[in-house]
């Protein structure tokens, strides 16, 4: 691999400043949803709807974003991407009907869902093997930045909220012209391209093939339980928190210090999964958030809730970005991308089904209680899994 150069952190930089809009943009109809709910006069099992409609879009995007960018680069289907759901984060600013604001939504989930397995793909291949958690963890701190912007953009535009949807448009349509000028395309994937002649394998084969097929379910595992309590803290906290009574500023604050710890937890998990050994970093960030869901379901002050939602944030990013560090070691160069978009695919699975079990709990009247209870479960499968997942980090990208 590549000691860290300048054209390594140019990478990481740009990398970084996409997940900071698509951080805002996937908790853009989280921040939305009472304005929303009121203008399309939703009932909690439609706004499950919407909230999943982008999600639902996510996993074609990751898989087809993998798939694609192992054959053309990672960096083409990744400015395309941004400038994807660009467009159709306006256009849910402006839609008119129920149908095309499920539509938007969808079609943005698209884009979102075809980038993130390539910067995953990108910073770890801009770096040296004992850098590569750090790189990606610092790249995806930027998503629980980008939803702490759009919380503020949400606090700031009041009823108005079509606004965070308006800057999570805009700001993807401004950064892909400096993507083309000046994001460097993964020397490891011009190493492979360069050598030519070799047939690339089929989706089951780039899974599957080299004795891969455990590792790749138990990626799969990890990520569906995982992804699924994230986006449902993602997309449902702020309406959990108005069910138990706190005010619309103050779930917008709670909201604003669980993407503030997910930034810090993004960065920890990384940091800790480069230094210290898998199993007992994983089973205390897992251990960590599961008392982060029971705090925010006892919780009575908004100064113990924002403290729950805090440590929420912490570890519930930290358990995201041990996945996403994770995956790309166990795929060599060629499929890479395609092995990271298939377990990002598969966590969008998890990411759907979240937010649409949460909808139906709370309509059958089992309250926050019942939708946290629901999450505990899927995250003890979840640890279990990666810990006994066969290890690899720290061990140098597979090239071939």
């Amino acid at each position: 691999m590549h000691a860290t150069t300048g054209r390594s952190r140019l990478t990481i930089l740009l990398c970084f400043i996409v997940a900071l809009i698509e951080g805002l943009d996937l908790q853009s109809a989280g921040i939305a949803a009472a304005g929303i709910r009121a203008a399309f006069n939703l009932d909690p099992k439609m706004m499950g709807w919407m909230f999943s409609a982008s999600i639902i879009g996510l996993l074609p995007g990751a898989f087809l974003g993998g798939c694609i960018a192992d054959r053309i680069g990672r960096k083409k289907v990744l400015v395309a991407a941004v400038v994807l759901f660009g467009v159709f984060s306006l256009w849910t600013a402006y839609a008119g009907s129920l149908t095309g604001l499920l539509a938007a939504r969808f079609l943005t989930g698209l884009g979102l869902g075809a980038a993130l397995p390539n910067l995953i793909a990108l910073c770890a291949e801009a770096v040296e093997e004992r850098q590569r958690s750090t790189a990606i963890s610092i790249m995806y701190c930027g998503v629980p930045l980008g939803g702490a912007v759009a919380a503020l953009v949400g606090m700031l535009a009041g009823e108005a909220w079509q606004w965070v949807f308006i800057v999570g448009g805009v700001a993807p349509l401004v950064i892909a012209p400096l993507m083309l000028l000046m994001l460097p395309e993964s020397a490891a994937f011009h190493h492979q391209r360069d050598q030519g002649g070799a047939v690339r394998p089929s989706t089951v084969e780039a899974l599957c093939g080299d004795g891969r097929t455990r590792i790749t379910l138990s990626l799969w595992v990890s990520y569906f339980f995982t992804l699924t309590v994230m986006y449902m803290l993602l997309n449902w906290l702020p309406s959990l928190l108005l069910e138990l009574g706190f005010s619309k500023p103050q779930a917008g604050m709670v909201q604003m210090v669980f993407n503030v710890g997910g930034a810090l937890g993004s960065l920890m998990g990384g940091v800790l999964l480069d230094r210290f050994r898998r199993t007992p970093v994983v089973l205390s960030i897992y251990t960590g958030l599961l008392l982060a869901l029971a705090g925010i379901g006892f919780s009575g002050s908004v100064a113990s809730m924002a403290a729950a939602g805090f440590a929420a944030g912490v570890f519930v990013m930290a358990a995201q970005l041990v996945l996403y560090a994770l995956a790309p070691a166990y795929y060599p160069t060629r499929v890479r991308a395609t092995g990271v978009g298939a377990a990002v695919a598969v966590g969008r699975l998890g990411s759907v089904s979240g937010p649409l079990a949460a909808g139906q709990i709370l309509a059958a009247g089992a309250g926050t209680a019942g939708v946290l209870m629901a999450a505990a479960p899927g995250l003890l499968v979840a640890a279990l899994v990666v810990v006994a997942l066969g290890s690899r980090a720290g061990r140098p990208l597979a090239s071939a």
